[in-house]
C-alpha cells in the first residue's frame, strides 16, 4: 500500500516519473488504458519499449490473469503513446490511491489526453456481445472515490467538476470515425462497480432502471483523478456478455476474452483512425 501522506504521494510519483522518463526518448501525448481482453489493441502500436510493471517504481502489479501487466511507449498513427496492458482494481485489494498511481504519473510526464477501454456487461436490450460502446456519462456504485482524503492541490482543486467526464469532442470524433469506418458503436452511461462477482438477475435489473447501459469493474477511478487534473478523456466499453436475459446464462471469462477477442480487430482500426486524426 501507498502511503497516505500527499508528501509521500507525490514523492512515488516523482520516483515513477523519473525513470519512465528516462527511457523517454520523445514526448508521449497520449495514455490507453487497455481493459480485460483488450491487450491484443497493443499490437497495432509500433513498440519502441516495453517496460514490465515489476520495474517502475511503486507501480502496482495486475493480479488479473488477463491482464499482462507492462507499459508500452511507442508510436501509432503518428503520434507517441503510453499504453497500459493491464490495469488495477479494488476488488484486486489496491486501494483507489494505488489504482489511479499510474494516471498521475502520466499527467506528470505530460500527458494530456487519456483513452480509457473496458470489458462490460450490458444492461441495454439493443447491445449484444461484441458491441462497442462510447461511455458519454458514468455512474459511480464502486463504493470508494480516489478523490476522498487531502486533496492534491498541486494536481487540481478539491472539489473538481464532473459535469462533463468525458470530452465531447472526442466523443464526436469517435463517433465520426467509427461511422467512416462502418462500425457499429452504441453510445451510453457506464456503472462501475467493485466486484469481483458478477451481477445477480435483480441487480442487472436495478443497474439498469437507474439508467445504465452497461456494467463493469473499473474505469471510473482512473476518469474521476484524469478529470481531477483537467485531463480529456474518452472511455470505450466491450460488450463481452448480456445481463438483462430473463433466464440469465453463467458467463465464464473465456467467455468475455471470446467476446473481446472478436470485437478487438474493429477496436484497433478506429483507435488508429480517432488517434490519426488528433492535433
Amino acid at each position: 500500500m501507498l502511503e497516505q501522506t500527499n508528501a509521500h504521494y507525490e514523492q512515488c510519483i516523482h520516483d515513477a516519473h523519473a525513470f519512465i522518463q528516462a527511457m523517454l526518448e520523445d514526448q508521449p501525448t497520449i495514455a490507453i488504458v487497455l481493459g480485460t481482453g483488450l491487450g491484443k489493441v497493443a499490437e497495432s502500436i509500433t513498440t519502441i519499449k516495453e517496460i514490465p510493471y515489476t520495474d517502475i517504481p511503486h507501480f502496482p502489479l495486475s493480479t488479473v490473469e488477463s491482464h499482462s501487466g507492462t507499459l508500452i511507449y511507442g508510436t501509432i498513427a503518428g503520434k507517441t503513446v503510453l499504453a497500459m496492458k493491464g490495469r488495477f482494481h479494488l476488488y484486486e485489494g489496491y486501494d483507489m490511491r494505488e489504482i489511479t498511481f499510474p494516471i498521475r504519473v502520466f499527467k506528470s510526464l505530460g500527458i494530456n489526453i487519456l483513452f480509457v477501454s473496458n470489458a462490460s456487461g450490458a444492461l441495454n436490450p439493443t447491445y449484444h456481445a461484441s458491441d462497442i460502446m462510447i461511455i458519454d456519462d458514468h455512474i459511480n456504485l464502486i463504493g470508494d472515490n480516489p478523490l476522498i482524503g487531502p486533496n492534491l492541490s498541486s494536481f487540481g482543486p478539491r472539489f473538481p467538476d464532473m459535469s462533463r467526464p468525458y470530452d465531447p469532442a472526442l466523443i464526436e470524433l469517435i463517433t465520426q470515425k467509427a461511422k467512416a469506418l462502418h462500425i457499429p458503436i452504441h453510445k451510453g452511461v457506464y456503472v462501475g462497480v467493485s466486484g469481483p462477482n458478477l451481477e445477480t438477475r435483480a441487480e442487472y435489473k436495478f443497474l439498469r432502471i437507474i439508467g445504465g447501459d452497461v456494467v463493469g469493474m473499473s474505469t471510473i477511478p482512473e476518469v474521476l483523478v484524469a478529470r481531477h487534473m483537467g485531463m480529456r478523456v474518452a472511455g470505450i466499453s466491450i460488450i463481452t456478455d448480456e445481463g438483462y436475459h430473463e433466464n440469465l446464462q453463467k458467463v465464464s471469462l473465456d467467455d468475455v476474452l471470446k467476446a473481446a477477442e472478436k470485437a478487438e480487430p474493429s477496436l484497433a482500426i478506429l483507435m488508429e483512425s480517432v488517434l490519426s486524426a488528433l492535433e
